[in-house]
């Protein structure tokens, strides 16, 4: 399970969600292409498609909502195309798997594990949809290819996604230690000292979720190693105790320290991710800062108030590293290649298709072409006109990984990396730790 829909799904509440792509031109502007330009077909050629696709995804409740404005949006273009939704949650990779193994998976799916599709892929489950191609590069940088490219074919389409490189903080609190938003982490190093002076907290961190504390690892170690090496550490092709791991641990300390933490190191490890959120965003706050994705605002069950309560700026760059991206994306995929599947991936790779979710909010594309005024509020937009500007983009790592690693409660990375929370100074002792239980899980293979 994906990390921030873990968090929607325990507060039920819709969030906005912002993306950051990579190497996109001119993502900040100007009105959509129409999908008749980039894949959707002319009005003739459209009409005489025809056919039913049955989807299943991981969208639930409003999200599922939304989804159905995208079908809609499809069938005007494609009038005798029949698109059936159904909506099964964070379930969705068991019902799959027992879909596949009896032989009858639905047309096409969205997963949210990455690690999932790449499975599907090597069970030879999934069709490729190198059709979709030319519409797709249209539409979106390279990166975006890449992500959904398996064995040189592409297999998949990232339609829905969140940042989780971004850093929400108090307006108040900020105002109040005379700061502004940081960089660099240099800076950010210099801010949360003049905050703590000031008589505030400068970080919450969630501890019992040790989930948010790989997502801070990875923002980090992203930006020190860069992606080609977050990608080798991704699929456990160099060690965890190799030097640029221990580094980005190094760097992780000075967030670690007790005095720097709301309630100190035995708060922090008892703090939960929804109570981490709230410590920032009530009226005092309790903490200044918390290093988490765009999906934040939502789990706030206090009064706060976008801009003038609480803001956010993004993660900062180490060292001068570029723009980069970590994602939680939802990959939409096939089973079954007929002309209607085709004719709804490729509508899927068009602005149309983004814009008819986006206007809703709690929906972000990496889609060049869709002007940033169609979301709904100015955070967001915000967030989204980052998309000119990020060079590297990369799917969360843990979500890449053996479940029993990378996404089990108190074991592998989470319960590691509490390990840490408790302890950072001992680095050699957690990198050892790390690639033990890598090297376990990896050979396990789950």
């Amino acid at each position: 399970m994906s990390r921030y829909r873990m968090a929607l799904t325990a507060c039920t509440i819709a969030v906005p969600l912002a993306l950051v792509a990579a190497g996109c031109g001119g993502g900040g502007g100007g009105g959509g292409t129409t999908a008749s330009s980039a894949g959707g077909g002319s009005t003739s050629a459209a009409s005489s498609v025809s056919g039913n696709v049955s989807f299943d995804g991981v969208w639930t409740g409003a999200e599922a909502t939304h989804f159905q404005a995208v079908i809609k949006a499809f069938n005007k273009q494609y009038p005798n195309v029949h698109v059936k939704y159904k909506p099964v949650g964070d379930n969705l990779p068991t019902v799959l798997s027992t879909a596949v193994a009896g032989g009858h998976p639905p047309d096409m799916a969205s997963i949210a594990q990455p690690g999932f599709v790449k499975q599907l892929v090597d069970k030879g489950a999934l069709q490729p949809i190198e059709y979709a191609r030319s519409s797709f590069s249209s539409n979106f940088a390279p990166t975006w290819l890449s992500l959904g490219t398996f064995g040189g074919k592409l297999y998949g389409i990232v339609f829905k996604a969140s940042n989780k490189s971004t850093v929400w903080y108090n307006v108040h609190a900020f105002s109040d230690a005379g700061v502004n938003p940081p960089s660099s982490w240099t800076d950010l190093t210099s801010t949360a000292k003049t905050i703590q002076q000031s008589g505030v907290a400068p970080y919450a961190v969630g501890g019992a979720d040790g989930w948010t504390l790989t997502d801070l690892f990875e923002n980090i170690y992203l930006r020190q190693a860069g992606a080609d090496m977050y990608n080798k550490l991704s699929a456990h092709k160099i060690k965890w105790t190799d030097k640029s791991v221990k580094d980005a641990l190094t760097t992780m300390q000075s967030v670690f320290q007790s005095n720097m933490m709301q309630g100190g190191t035995s708060g922090a490890i008892q703090t939960g991710f929804a109570d981490s959120v709230n410590l920032v965003f009530q009226n005092p706050p309790k903490a200044a800062m918390i290093m988490e994705g765009d999906f934040v605002p939502g789990v706030a069950t206090v009064k706060a108030t976008a801009k003038t309560d609480y803001d956010e700026f993004a993660f900062p760059s180490i060292n001068g590293s570029s723009p980069s991206v970590e994602i939680g994306g939802d990959t939409a995929v096939t089973f079954n290649d007929t002309p209607a599947t085709e004719a709804f991936v490729k509508f899927l790779t068009t602005s149309d298709a983004a814009a008819a979710w986006a206007k809703f909010g709690g929906f972000a594309t990496g889609n060049k072409n869709m002007g940033s005024s169609v979301y709904p509020d100015a955070i967001t937009r915000k967030t989204a006109s980052a998309i000119a500007q990020a060079q590297n983009v990369v799917f969360d790592m843990s979500d890449q990984q053996p479940a029993s690693f990378g996404a089990t409660q108190g074991q592998g990375e989470w319960g590691i990396f509490q390990d840490f929370l408790r302890n950072p100074s001992d680095v050699n002792g957690i990198a050892q730790k790390l690639e033990s239980a890598a090297t376990a899980a990896y050979k396990k293979g789950s």
